[in-house]
């Protein structure tokens, strides 16, 4: 029993160092913004959606949900506070259009972590079921968070569609814009030589 439980925290230990570098490897990044002022082609989603994530981790983890999960509420705890930050300055360095929306979608994700929290403290009164809902929804927004990167891929794919397109718009344009002068180039000719023919009789 002794030996499986230090095995248990062990392994906690070692998921939390894991998980506090997984929060801490943007800060490259976000050094980035901080020293050029602006957070150039970054997308704060990811953040945002990351921050929602380690709201439910760390709200799973508190001993009225589950017990005997402290390691796993400290470190969604850390990132939760790591995250905010990020936030904090993507919105101070981000495009007014762009702080519009990070702001309307950290709106959105304070409203759902509130609504799953009461949820499941009125709406369970299972220790099982509380545990069931929230692991649920934290493993479900888990999943969004690691998605959330492919959002900045769909732009560069479709970016990379139409440049695509406009080159190939361009090569049939040129092949017929050539085609068409080529008529006009003969028929120069022939009129340059029919014109010289005239002039020596």
């Amino acid at each position: 029993m002794i030996k499986g439980e230090a095995l248990h925290l062990a392994f906690g230990i070692l998921g939390n160092a894991t998980g506090l570098f997984l929060f801490l490897s943007p800060t490259v990044t976000f050094k980035r913004i901080v020293i050029k002022k602006s957070t150039e082609q970054f997308s704060g989603l990811p953040y945002v959606m990351t921050l929602l994530n380690c709201l439910l981790g760390a709200w799973y983890g508190l001993p009225f949900i589950t017990r005997n999960n402290y390691l796993v509420c400290a470190i969604y705890v850390a990132g939760a506070i790591i995250e905010s930050i990020y936030v904090l300055i993507f919105l101070i360095y981000s495009p007014k259009k762009e702080r519009a929306k990070i702001v309307g979608l950290l709106a959105s994700i304070l409203v759902l972590f509130s609504g799953v929290a009461l949820v499941s403290i009125f709406g369970f009164h299972k220790e099982e079921q509380r545990q069931f809902f929230c692991g649920s929804a934290a493993t479900i927004f888990s999943v969004i968070m690691y998605a959330s990167p492919l959002s900045v891929m769909v732009s560069n794919v479709s970016g990379s569609s139409l440049g695509a397109m406009q080159l190939i718009l361009y090569a049939i344009y040129s092949e017929n814009k050539g085609d068409i002068k080529k008529p006009n180039l003969n028929g120069s000719m022939e009129m340059g030589l029919s014109n010289a023919h005239q002039l020596q009789k």
